[in-house]
């Protein structure tokens, strides 16, 4: 006589029959769905003994349930992230919903794609554009000023100090001279170009002359001793009259060498005579 081989449940004959082993126990296809299938996540139906069941975590699901909650993708075969809400997501998505967004156009940076970071933030590189001209930065070189980003000609033509000579921006170096900047190599003789950075030099209706060019070009002659009067070397101070200009050391009777300045003089022809000496004359 054949032992006998039933369902645990419902006692009906399994022999010949399609069953399940559940926890040791022999169950018909009938009990095991009314009685002993799991729930499916997403659909709540039972997952019956003929269904495909996928399970992540002590969750269940019927195999074409399991699926993206955004785009729902199939994704039984497909790698796939598991919210903390509950939510199966395929990458894509996943990272749509938890990558990093960009600071220019707030969209998500997708994994793998060009993206510039930079304190902690993070831009599409096409999105990572100067805030003056707008062109994407990628690898040039940039500067800030507070949260703004610019490329460095901008940032330069924006806020960089202007040469006084060329008008265009300093942007290393330099002098001052004057209250007023100079790049170094503007910074040159009026006439023969010499470069005046560590030189003597001197201006003249806001232009620099090296000592030599003044000599010859700009300084007033003395009209005692003809040389220029440059206010360089021995006697800076100069007396001027009527049209005329004197080194002040120049500024002599001709006939008995008193320096007459700041005294009363007598001018005769291209001479200056004390009066003592002009009534003599």
């Amino acid at each position: 006589m054949t032992e006998r081989f039933d369902c645990y449940y419902c006692r009906d004959n399994l022999h010949g029959k399609k069953y399940v082993k559940k926890d040791e126990k022999h169950v018909c296809t009938k009990c095991f769905d009314k009685l002993c299938a799991n729930t499916c996540a997403e659909c709540r139906r039972p997952i019956g003994a003929d269904a495909k069941e996928l399970h992540h975590k002590n969750r269940y699901w019927h195999e074409d349930c399991f699926r993206c909650a955004k785009c729902y993708k199939p994704l039984a075969s497909e790698p796939f992230s598991a919210r903390d809400d509950g939510k199966i997501m395929c990458g894509k998505c996943g990272s749509r919903e938890d990558g990093n967004r960009c600071q220019g156009c707030y969209k998500v940076v997708m994994p793998g794609s060009q993206n510039v970071e930079y304190k902690n933030k993070v831009w599409h590189e096409e999105c990572f554009t100067c805030f003056d001209c707008k062109q994407p930065i990628r690898t040039q070189s940039f500067l800030t000023k507070g949260d703004d980003i610019y490329c460095a000609p901008c940032h330069d033509k924006k806020f960089a100090k202007k040469c006084f000579h060329c008008k265009q921006p300093i942007t290393s170096g330099g002098i001052s001279y004057q209250d007023q900047p100079w790049h170094s190599e503007c910074f040159v003789c009026r006439t023969c170009r010499k470069a005046l950075v560590g030189e003597r030099f001197t201006s003249h209706e806001n232009n620099v002359y090296c000592v030599d060019c003044y000599k010859t070009d700009v300084a007033k002659k003395c009209h005692g001793c003809k040389n220029p009067i440059t206010g360089f070397g021995h006697g800076t101070n100069v007396v001027n009259y009527e049209g005329y200009s004197w080194h002040e050391y120049c500024f002599n009777c001709k006939r008995c060498s008193l320096s007459l300045a700041n005294k009363r003089f007598v001018i005769s022809g291209d001479h200056i005579h004390c009066p003592d000496c002009a009534k003599k004359q």
